[in-house]
Order: structure tokens, then sequence, then C-alpha cells
């Protein structure tokens, strides 16, 4: 017997294995097409070879980064802080060289420590380093930075030769790809940005960081908070290496950058020292996360765990993180994947279930909650699951294959086809268009 086959026969007895739960995780993708062609520096002025319009840049915004900032576990519920750091941003993207640009910000309820952007400026600050940040400069920055990627159209640019949005949109368009639930659970919520940005070359770094310490000098701030950000990366590196994995591979970080930052700081922007760096506003603003910056440490030892597939090791650091602070929504879905790991569905399904009430508007919880209830042989849980997924987040191809799945394991062929046929009109690659033709053709809708 095949794999289509097993996995057919396994659905007509409502039985789904966590091997077959892990292929299923691996179906979809969703492609972009690209322009190239010439175009004038924002920043320098030269001419450089892009991949992307001013306008697909901003199209690639609008379809990729809802999926990103979601699999980052979405924006924290916090929205005093969410719009204190809008207003550093606002206050940095009005001194840029594209002020036009649709720029946005959100803190991400993610626990590793990064901060990115895609092409258009919709840009995620993950909590993870926002709690390590020391005054507002350090926050001008890091925010900065980004600014500077985008301003300097490093996506574009790359777009031209790699075709970075299509290799983003596959990355953001699913739980993850992995076929080990360790790599899944480390890395899954950060793989999309990963791809998107770990491209960048040295030069693009370089320029970000001279274009960012620029926008924060023209907003007010002192070039020393630039300084600041590296020197704390770069000792968090020293301390903890395994919690900056993902920064330092899509922003790799050395000493040579702390270094021109303090050159800069102490020549080019000497006048901005007296300049107030704003620790109290700072320390003021964001309070109500630092508070539970004991839970964001447990929950990033959790996932180091994971990654190294110390399950129980994990699963201890998330119920310390649950103790101190049990509505949290980010804490509640890492120990439902952390037991999903170990096969314990039935108790992750009842984390994943909490998460779902602490944050009803975060579509993970609800996609998470389906492929358990695939798990547990319950399809027609999983279809409601998977469909208020959908609701809140729409266009993941994936999503749409699992309903097909769902529904064929409830018996409902007629719509279990209609979502197959979806699905394969968005992607004819991988296991589960195949899986989805093959039923399709079995059914007599394709010959």
């Amino acid at each position: 017997m095949n794999e289509h086959d097993e996995l057919a026969c396994s659905l007509q007895h409502n039985r789904v294995s966590r091997r077959q739960v892990l292929w299923l995780l691996g179906a979809g993708s969703i492609g972009l097409t690209s322009l190239s062609g010439c175009a004038t520096s924002p920043v320098g002025g030269g001419s450089i070879l892009v991949g992307m319009s001013e306008e697909e840049e901003k199209r690639v915004d609008a379809q990729v980064s809802p999926q990103q900032f979601s699999q980052d576990l979405g924006p924290i519920q916090d929205a005093a802080v969410n719009r204190y750091v809008s207003e550093i941003g606002q206050r940095l993207d009005a001194n840029t060289h594209r002020p036009q640009m649709p720029y946005s910000y959100r803190v991400l309820n993610a626990n590793y420590v990064n901060a990115y952007t895609f092409p258009g400026g919709a840009m995620g600050v993950t909590r993870g380093i926002l709690v390590d940040l020391d005054n507002e400069a350090e926050l001008a920055a890091l925010l900065g930075h980004e600014l500077g990627h985008v301003n300097a159209r490093h996506a574009a640019q790359r777009q031209g030769q790699a075709k970075v949005a299509q290799v983003a949109v596959a990355g953001a368009s699913l739980v993850g790809s992995a076929t080990e639930w360790g790599g899944l659970i480390s890395m899954g919520s950060q793989f999309g940005a990963s791809v998107l940005l770990s491209s960048y070359s040295r030069d693009n770094e370089r320029e970000a960081d001279a274009l960012g310490q620029e926008y924060m000098v023209r907003a007010g701030y002192p070039a020393t908070g630039m300084v600041g950000l590296h020197q704390l990366l770069v000792d968090q590196e020293k301390s903890s290496p395994s919690m900056l994995q993902t920064m330092f591979s899509t922003h790799p970080m050395s000493r040579e950058r702390r270094d021109t930052a303090v050159q800069l700081a102490e020549n080019r922007y000497a006048a901005s020292r007296n300049a107030p760096p704003g620790r109290e506003r700072f320390m003021d603003n964001t309070a109500s996360l630092r508070r539970i910056k004991p839970t964001i440490d447990a929950c990033q030892n959790g996932e180091s765990a994971m990654g190294g597939k110390q399950y129980g090791k994990a699963e201890e650091q998330f119920r310390s993180a649950l103790k101190q602070t049990p509505r949290d929504y980010a804490a509640n879905v890492r120990m439902a994947q952390c037991l999903q790991a170990q096969d314990k569905n039935r108790d992750a399904l009842g984390y994943a279930e909490a998460a779902k009430k602490i944050y009803p508007q975060e579509a993970q919880s609800h996609k998470l909650a389906g492929v358990l209830s695939l798990g547990l042989r319950d399809p027609g849980a999983a279809y409601n699951h998977l469909d208020q997924y959908d609701r809140l987040m729409p266009g993941d191809a994936g999503v749409t294959f699992l309903k097909g799945v769902s529904l064929e394991g409830m018996g409902n062929k007629q719509e279990a086809a209609r979502h197959y046929s979806t699905y394969l009109r968005q992607t004819r690659q991988g296991k589960a268009a195949e899986y989805a033709q093959s039923r399709l053709q079995g059914w007599g809708y394709l010959r």
C-alpha cells in the first residue's frame, strides 16, 4: 500500500497517525510574479537593479506580512505598547528617503530576539528583543536599521537576483515544512522572516546601519543608541548564543559594525551626544511587557530545548512560563506544540483551546487545534478549527488542503473534492498535490 492509499484508508476510518499529520503539514506554497529592471536608488541616486516595482513592494507586504506576523503569534495584546512603538517608528519614518511608503509597526508575541521588515515597510519587533533594550534611542536604532533596508530597497534588489518574494510566500504559507518536530517548533515561527532576510549581504547590513543611524539622529536621538544596540547583541551572543540564532543569521552582527557605529557617533554625529536617550520614557511605556520578562525568558529556554529535542526540559520551561503568566498566549501555544511533539495530543489540544480563548483574533491556535484534532481522529472538529483559521487568515493553501482532508474524513467527498481542486489551482507540486490529484482521479473528477 502506498502513502496515498494508506492515508485514504485512515481517513475512511477517521484514523490519522502522527506521521501522516507531519506529512500533511508539508502541503502547499504560493508564488508571486516578479518584475525586474533598473531603478534609481532612493538613498544614493545611482542605478540599482531591482526585481520589484514600488507597487509590488507594497503588494508583497499586503500578501506576505500578515501570514508571517501570525507565524510569530501576532501582535502582543497590549495596545499601549504597540502604540508606543508605532509612535517611535512614525517619528523616524518621517525623516527617511521614502516617507511615502506605508510603514507600520507592531510588537510580536515571538520570544526569539529579532526585528524584521517587509519591502513596503510592514515591520515586526519581537517581544524577545524589546524587553532587553535599555532606552528609546536603542529602540530607534533597531527600527532605524529596518527602515534602512526599506529605503535602500535591499529586498527589491535581491528580488532581481533570487526572486525572494516567491520564497518568502512559500515559507509563510504553512506552519512549517520540517519533517522533524524539533526543527518545526524552534524555527517554525521564524522561518518566513529568516528566508526573506537571510540573503542580505554584509554591504546591505552596513548600509542599513548607516541609514538607521542617520534617521535616528534626524529624529532627535543620540547616535550612541546604535552603539548600545550593537553592544547589547554582541554581549548576548557571548552569553546566550542560541537565543540569537535567528537574529545573527538574518542580521549578522560583528564588532566591526559596533565599532563603525562608535566612530560615526564620535565624529559625524558628535553634535547628537547631548540628545536625550529617552530611558525613563522607554521604561514607563514598556513596563507592562517587561513585567513578564521571566515568562519570556522561560519560553526562550523552552524553545531552545525543543530545538534540541529535549522535550522534557522544554515542557518544564513552558510550565514555568505558564505558572508565572497563565494567560500568556505564546506560552500556551508553545506548550501545546511541545506536548504534540511528545504524542500527547489530547493534553496539547487543551492548551491550544486555552490559547484560542485568550487571543481569539490570532490565527495560529486555530490551525494548531485543527491539526491536533486530525491527530485525534476528529475530522469534524478539525474542519471547524481550520475554517476559523481560514476566516482570520485567508489565502493559506495548506489550510485549504487540510480542510479537504477533514471533509474527506467526514465522508463529504463532494466538498473535499472542491477543496482539493482549489488547492491544485494554487500548486501542483509536492506530495499534497499528488495526493489531491489522486483522490480527484479516484473519485472520477479527473481523468
